[in-house]
């Protein structure tokens, strides 16, 4: 067995660490240190530090590991090699080089296309057929060091980010269970990156929510899956955000009108985009309650004719 020491952060490491605590010495875990979370602000820790605590592995959360004192406690585990999903840092050399096998990381998409800190959005948002996870042994750049294996996976019509996220956690842990071994025994070889063919995936934020009717309904549709469950889909409505909490394209014939206008379609209603309109199923007021749409309706008989967008 390999002595590895694992880094990670959210709910995608934790299967790959999962699948290390089953195969592997797992002699530590670094994660990043507990933030505050939901209404009352208090620290919560992270999914993989809850993972590594209920198996006693002992748990590292520096600040930075930009410092060579910083990274002694990774020195003191003596790891054959490093293991890294989502961790949320970037490494040093004093790291990367710090075990024999180097640093491996398990990186959600098929690089060198989204190297970055949101490749699942991104795919769903431009639109890609698929995208799958890779192995890559690490260097000092953005996810651009030569790459182990990779594993494909379709992106279907209906896909959220958060459907796409579990499968690929999944995929990547299994990537690792069968690879792992055969990297550190040098039995596989990595291939360097095209670089000519890199895209880069920045990291999303709660803007990228917002929805600009002035698009096709089929890119404000892919902008919703992508944002599903976090930012969100947004918009303005009276000055208040509205979230989009589920649509579809409508089939159906519209009345023309300019895009962000909302129209009564069937039971409920649609706004109107560049190309079309997208059917709402299920809004969400601010502070209000998710709401199905004839039902908001029914509230909100202003609704019909309004405009969204306009701050």
């Amino acid at each position: 067995m390999t002595n590895v020491v694992f880094m990670g952060t959210p709910e995608f490491a934790v299967p790959v660490l999962q699948t290390l605590i089953e195969l592997q010495t797992v002699v530590g875990v670094v994660t990043q240190p507990d933030r505050p979370a939901g209404r009352g602000k208090q620290l919560r820790p992270s999914p993989v530090k809850l993972t590594a605590a209920a198996a006693n592995i002992p748990i590292y959360q520096p600040k930075s590991l930009r410092s060579e004192e910083a990274a002694q406690p990774l020195r003191d585990w003596q790891p054959d090699i490093i293991v890294v999903a989502a961790f949320g840092q970037i490494l040093r050399p004093h790291v990367l080089n710090l075990p024999p096998h180097g640093c491996l990381n398990v990186h959600a998409s098929l690089l060198p296309r989204w190297r970055g800190a949101s490749p699942i959005q991104h795919a769903i948002l431009a639109g890609d057929a698929e995208t799958g996870v890779c192995l890559m042994q690490m260097d000092e750049g953005l996810d651009t060091g030569p790459v182990y294996a990779c594993m494909p996976t379709p992106i279907s019509p209906t896909e959220t980010a958060a459907s796409l996220h579990d499968r690929l956690a999944e995929l990547g842990a299994n990537l690792l269970d069968v690879h792992l071994d055969n990297i550190v025994a040098g039995k596989l070889t990595p291939t360097p990156q095209n670089d000519e063919q890199s895209t880069y995936a920045p990291m999303i934020t709660k803007e990228d929510g917002r929805i600009n009717w002035q698009q096709t309904s089929s890119e404000i549709d892919r902008r919703l899956r992508a944002m599903t469950p976090w930012p969100g889909a947004f918009t303005i409505w009276q000055g208040e955000l509205l979230k989009i909490k589920s649509a579809s394209v409508a089939d159906g014939l519209l009345p023309d009108g300019e895009p962000g206008l909302v129209v009564a379609y069937e039971e409920g209603a649609a706004v109107l985009t560049a190309d079309g309109g997208l059917v709402l199923e299920e809004i969400q007021l601010a502070g209000k309650r998710v709401t199905a749409v004839p039902d908001f309706l029914r509230g909100y008989e202003n609704f019909i004719g309004s405009t969204l967008g306009a701050e």
